[in-house]
């Protein structure tokens, strides 16, 4: 695999615009031009149905990190987008036996990838990869954790040549280890209403965000990314449960992937990015932008998307799907009577929680559910609580009905 990494070959005039205004500089709460992932999967008593945790197997552990800089190629004609480096780490821990089985893989895929062995670690193209074994992992040792007996840890990275990651990037997924597992939220007993018309009486409102409205942009679902790091067993194996977690190493095909064919694997490692790039804001960030323009909406939209799309239409943005903290601040007006929570799952970032606290209403837009494999399966909010409002619709129609009500054009 050779870098710079091609993600769309020709950019038009409005794209490079784009980039610049959107992505491009430092002087954003965090770099737009670096896409950023982490995952962590232990078991535990709480996630024995995906993890497989029971009282006779218990301390396998696999944390995946991926870091991506992306920017703009001005070597050919036109300007390109392309993936200028790459960090990706996969920490396995698991029995002895099964990490020794891994080791001889690997050396099998790494001659299978034709990859060359110099003082420094292995190379292919701009690639690097290095490996390490450990009978106690060095962040295990740091946060005083105890590996459990006969289990070892293996440890991969794959870097693009000459890029340093700081230290602070390589702990952020043990720091975030070290934060427990998320507890989820015991949903309540909202009322379901058919519109947003309720919201009338608690005007202005705050809005947050999540991935409902960049999934009517087109872009994929957080969970294609699941899929394409392993993150949970693929639907195809008929011996592993559906959402199961990739917990033991043969299971965990994307080390394989990486050494035996990585410039097959990167068209799939850049989509999310160049979904989000490429994506047009959809009629419901128009019409969020309409809302806040005529002060029924305050405040920044507080998103835990990377599309940018609230910003491309003119709206300020709050970043809080963050890893260096795990309940980022959130500006919470004094002023505002209720928070719209739009095409959102899970309060992950504790923001539904803050606002109830502050003495807010919240109010839900969401369907509910999905399309999976021609059927509606039903994918309920998780935390909505007791006095919440659910409106059970997709981002663009409630809020375009809401801009009826209040008589608003967009």
């Amino acid at each position: 695999m050779f870098l710079p990494y091609p993600v769309i070959e020709q950019l038009s005039p409005v794209q490079v615009e784009d980039w610049e205004q959107h992505f491009a500089g430092s002087h954003h709460e965090r770099p737009r031009s670096i896409e950023e992932g982490i995952w962590r999967r232990t078991q535990d008593p709480a996630n024995r149905e995906q993890s497989g945790w029971s009282e006779d197997a218990d301390g396998r552990r696999r944390i995946v990190h991926y870091r991506y800089q992306y920017g703009l190629d001005y070597t050919f004609p036109v300007p390109r987008l392309v993936l200028s480096d790459l960090y990706l780490y996969c920490s396995i821990t698991a029995p002895e036996a099964e990490i020794e089985d891994y080791s001889n893989a690997i050396e099998g895929w790494l001659a299978q990838g034709r990859w060359r062995q110099k003082p420094d670690g292995w190379h292919r193209g701009d690639l690097r990869f290095a490996i390490s074994r450990y009978d106690d992992h060095p962040q295990d040792e740091r946060a005083d954790r105890v590996t459990p007996p006969g289990f070892r840890t293996l440890d991969v990275t794959f870097t693009s040549e000459g890029y340093e990651v700081s230290r602070t990037v390589r702990n952020l997924p043990w720091d975030v280890l070290a934060g427990g597992i998320r507890v989820k939220d015991q949903r309540g007993e909202p009322t379901i209403t058919e519109d947003l018309s309720g919201l009338l009486d608690y005007l202005p409102f705050q809005v947050e965000i999540g991935c409902g409205t960049s999934i009517e942009a087109g872009i994929p679902p957080l969970h294609y990314l699941h899929k394409v790091y392993r993150v949970t067993a693929r639907r195809d194996n008929a011996l592993t449960q559906s959402h199961a977690f990739t917990m033991s190493p043969a299971a965990d095909t994307l080390v394989q992937e990486m050494l035996v064919d990585p410039k097959t694997k990167a068209p799939e490692l850049v989509k999310m990015f160049s979904a989000c790039f490429v994506a047009d804001p959809t009629d419901a960030h128009h019409a969020l932008k309409a809302l806040h323009d005529s002060g029924h909406m305050i405040g920044p939209v507080i998103t835990h998307n990377f599309d940018l799309l609230p910003a491309r239409v003119g709206l300020n943005e709050v970043f809080v799907r963050r890893y260096d903290q795990k309940i980022p601040p959130v500006p919470l007006y004094d002023e505002a009577k209720a928070l719209l929570v739009v095409g959102l799952h899970a309060d992950r970032r504790s923001v539904q929680a803050r606002a109830r606290a502050k003495g807010m209403k919240v109010f839900y837009v969401d369907p509910e559910g999905l399309m999976e494999n021609g059927a509606f399966k039903e994918y309920p909010i998780e935390g909505a609580q007791t006095g919440d409002v659910v409106v059970r619709q997709p981002a663009t129609d409630a809020l375009g009905r809401l801009c009826e009500l209040l008589k608003i054009t967009y």
